[in-house]
C-alpha cells in the first residue's frame, strides 16, 4: 500500500513520517473518507480519491453526486485508472473539476469500447507559455475535456458590450494537432479584439481536433482575420484555413405538398420540432397559390436546428403522412464587401409572367447603358456598363410596379465558387445513392 501511496503522490507531496509502517490503519484520511465509503465506493478507490483531496488538486466540495455515482459504476481497476488519469491531467485552468472528472470517465469508457489504451501523456501545451499569455492579456482560460475556451467574455479593459452577434465569428481549420492558444492568439489578435477563442479538443487523443472558433468583438475584425490569416503558414508547410463561420440554424426541407401555405407549414413543423421561428417559402412563377415543393425552416439557434434535423431524418416523424427529405440549408455566404463594391449587375425579382426582356431593357436603360438583360422564370439579371448607373437604377426602381407586380431589386451577388462545389458534391452523392 505504501508503495502505491508513494507512486500516487509522486513527488508533489512528501510522505509524512508516520505513514511509513505497512499497517494501513495509520494512514491519515480526511474527514471525507468515511463519506466516500458510505457512498458505496470500494475501499481502495475511496483511499485513492482521498489522497487526491490531500494533495489539494481538488477538494471534496468540488465533486458533486453525479461524479461520485459515476465513479461507483466502475470496477475497482477502472476507477483507480480513471483517478490516476484525472490526477495526471493538468487542472490549472479547469473551472469545473467535477464535470472534468466525468469527462475523464466518459473518455475512459469510449477507449474501453474501442479497445485502445490511453495514450501515454500526449504532449499538452507549454504551461509556461500559456501562463505568460494569460498574464499579458488578462483573459481567462476554461478547460474542459472537449474544449479549451479563452475569454468569453474578455476582460473589461478590452470590451464591455454585449456578446457580439452574427458575422463576428470565424472558423479556423487545418490547425496542427499539438498547437494551442499561445500560438493562435498572437496571430489572430492582430485582426482586432477577440471576444473568445474555442479550441476543440479530442479527449481520446488529448490533442486538439484541428479546428477552432474565434469570435471577435466586431464584424470588421472578423473580416480582417479572414484576410490576414486565411492560408497563413503557421508552421513550416502548415497553412491555416479561415472563413467567416455561419452558425447554421436553417434547414432545407423537400417533399412538401405544393398546396400548403406558410401558415400550414409553420403549424405542422412546430408540432414535431422545437424552436421553429420562421418558414421561407417560394411560389411557382405561374401560380402564386402553389409552393415549389420545398421550403426552408429557420430555427432560433443552431442547437434547435440540429435536433430538428435529427428528428426529421430519423424516419419516425411524418409530416402530412410522408417522410420529408432534410438537409442543412447552404449558408448565405456574405460576399466580400470589396467584391460587392464593384458589382454592376442587378438582380430583379417578383416579375409578372407578362414581363419580357424588352420591357426590362426599356425601363432600365434610361439610367445608363446596359450590357445585357437575362430573364429566367420570375426573376432577371440586368447588367449595366457602369456601377453608378446600376446603383441609381436600383434605388429608383426598387418597389415600382411593372405589369401590375411590385418588383424587388438587389445587387447581384457574384457567383459563389464554394456553393457550386457543394452543389456538385451533393449531385454526385445523390447519383451514387
Amino acid at each position: 500500500h505504501n508503495k502505491m501511496a508513494n507512486q500516487v503522490n509522486g513527488n508533489a507531496v512528501q510522505l509524512k513520517e508516520e505513514e511509513e509502517p505497512m499497517d494501513t490503519s495509520s494512514v491519515t484520511h480526511t474527514e471525507h473518507y468515511k463519506t466516500l465509503i458510505e457512498a458505496g465506493l470500494p475501499q481502495k478507490v475511496a483511499e485513492r480519491l482521498d489522497e487526491i483531496f490531500q494533495t489539494g488538486l481538488v477538494a471534496y466540495v468540488d465533486l458533486d453526486e453525479r461524479a461520485i455515482d459515476a465513479l461507483r459504476e466502475f470496477n475497482e481497476e477502472g476507477a483507480l485508472s480513471v483517478l490516476q488519469q484525472f490526477k495526471e491531467s493538468d487542472l490549472s485552468h479547469v473551472q469545473n473539476k467535477s464535470a472534468f472528472l466525468c469527462g475523464v470517465m466518459k473518455t475512459y469508457r469510449q477507449r474501453e469500447k474501442q479497445g485502445s489504451k490511453v495514450q501515454e501523456s500526449t504532449k499538452g501545451p507549454d504551461e509556461a507559455k500559456i501562463k505568460a499569455l494569460l498574464e499579458r492579456t488578462g483573459y481567462t482560460l476554461d478547460v474542459t475535456t472537449g474544449q479549451r475556451k479563452y475569454g468569453g467574455p474578455p476582460p473589461d479593459t478590452v470590451y464591455t458590450g454585449v456578446q457580439p452577434g452574427i458575422g463576428t465569428e470565424v472558423f479556423v481549420g487545418k490547425i496542427p494537432r499539438d498547437l494551442y492558444e499561445d500560438e493562435l492568439v498572437p496571430l489572430f489578435e492582430k485582426a482586432g479584439p477577440i471576444w473568445d477563442l474555442r479550441l476543440m479538443m479530442d479527449p481520446l487523443s488529448g490533442q486538439n481536433r484541428g479546428y477552432a472558433f474565434i469570435t471577435f468583438c466586431s464584424k470588421d475584425a472578423a473580416q480582417e482575420a479572414v484576410k490576414l490569416c486565411d492560408n497563413y503558414e503557421i508552421r513550416p508547410g502548415k497553412h491555416l484555413g479561415v472563413c467567416i463561420s455561419v452558425a447554421n440554424n436553417r434547414l432545407f426541407v423537400g417533399s412538401i405538398p405544393k398546396n400548403k401555405t406558410k401558415e400550414n407549414i409553420l403549424e405542422e413543423f412546430s408540432k414535431v420540432t422545437e424552436g421553429l421561428v420562421d418558414v421561407i417559402l417560394y411560389h411557382q412563377p405561374d401560380d402564386k397559390k402553389k409552393n415549389r415543393g420545398f421550403c426552408f425552416l429557420e430555427y432560433e439557434d443552431h442547437k434547435s436546428a440540429a435536433q430538428a434535423r435529427r428528428r426529421l431524418m430519423s424516419g419516425k416523424v411524418k409530416v402530412w403522412g410522408n417522410v420529408v427529405t432534410v438537409e442543412w440549408a447552404d449558408p448565405v455566404e456574405e460576399p466580400d464587401p470589396e467584391v460587392m463594391a464593384k458589382v454592376k449587375v442587378l438582380f430583379v425579382r417578383n416579375l409578372a409572367t407578362t414581363v419580357t426582356e424588352e420591357i426590362l431593357e426599356k425601363s432600365f436603360s434610361e439610367f445608363g447603358k446596359l450590357e445585357r438583360v437575362k430573364k429566367l422564370k420570375d426573376y432577371a439579371f440586368v447588367h449595366f456598363e457602369d456601377r453608378g448607373a446600376a446603383v441609381k437604377a436600383m434605388n429608383e426602381m426598387n418597389g415600382k410596379e411593372i405589369e401590375g407586380e411590385e418588383i424587388e431589386i438587389v445587387l447581384a451577388k457574384p457567383p459563389d465558387k464554394k456553393r457550386k462545389e457543394r452543389q456538385a458534391a451533393r449531385q454526385a452523392s445523390r447519383s451514387t445513392a
